[in-house]
This record gives C-alpha cells, structure tokens and sequence, in this order.
C-alpha cells in the first residue's frame, strides 16, 4: 500500500503551471459542489493547487495568471526579428552598429550587450572560423607518402 506523500507526487505534473483550461475545470467542479479532495483525484493536481485556483478566482474573480514582478523586456518579438533579420543579411557587423541601425529602424533604445545577448539565445555566437591550410594535389601526396612509410609507429 502507498503513502499519501508517495501518492501525491506520483500525480503531480512537473509542469511550472497550469493551462486554463485546468483552471476552468477546477473551478467547474467547485461550482458543482465537488471536494477539494474529490477535484484534486479527479484532475491529478494536489490538494493545494486546487484550493489555490478556487482562492484565487473568488478574491480576484478569475484564473488568469497575474503580471509577475521584475523588469519587462526590452526587445519585443518585432525588435527580435529585425536583429535576426539585420545579422542574417549581414554577419560582420558589430554589436554597437546593430543597436544604432535597431535605433534608426525600429526606435528601440537598446545597449550593445543586449544585442549581444538577444543573439546569443537566438543561437547566434561570435566566433572565428577555423583557417585551414590549402591543400594542394602535391602536399597530399607528399603528406599519404609520408604517413604510409611511418605506418608502424
């Protein structure tokens, strides 16, 4: 026979919320005079979360998820094409002159790094190529002759 806590995890879902229609649902069943308990074994969610959606939707009168503190972004999903855009078109432009064209184009006032990390998440990295040496019919000759009397080594 299982515990309640192993029970309880194995029902969870890992996921960081969630969606609203679960939120509706929850608040569905409440309607319908369904238990916390009941909701919580019925939609596989714990016994707090669904206690926390019913709360919430009473004080607040709906299961929207809430603006959350901290700094909003300043590149909006317009500004992000633009920069991939502009660096696909060219690739050798630098950080500072990407942020000035950005500036003139959009009107977004953004640093340098900023663009430097909008590239980076996008998957855009600054780095050299790897120079390789021309290899001519000659030297690899030469290089297989050399190889093939050093074989043993």
């Amino acid at each position: 026979m299982q515990t309640a806590s192993t029970n309880i995890y194995e029902r969870m879902d890992h996921s960081q919320e969630l969606s609203e229609f679960k939120h509706g649902t929850v608040i569905g069943c409440h309607l319908c005079n369904r238990s916390i308990r009941e909701i919580s074994l019925l939609l596989n969610i714990p016994q707090s979360t669904g206690s926390g959606i019913i709360t919430k939707w009473k004080q607040l009168g709906t299961t929207a998820t809430q603006l959350r503190s901290g700094r909003p972004c300043k590149m909006t999903e317009q500004g992000q094409r633009m920069l991939k855009r502009t660096v696909l078109i060219s690739r050798q432009l630098s950080a500072e002159s990407i942020a000035k064209d950005l500036q003139t184009l959009c009107g977004l006032q953004i640093r340098p790094k900023t663009v430097r990390r909008e590239l980076h998440e996008m998957g855009f990295h600054g780095r050299a190529i790897a120079s390789k040496p021309c290899i001519t019919m000659c030297n690899a000759k030469c290089q297989m002759q050399w190889c093939k009397a050093r074989h043993l080594w």
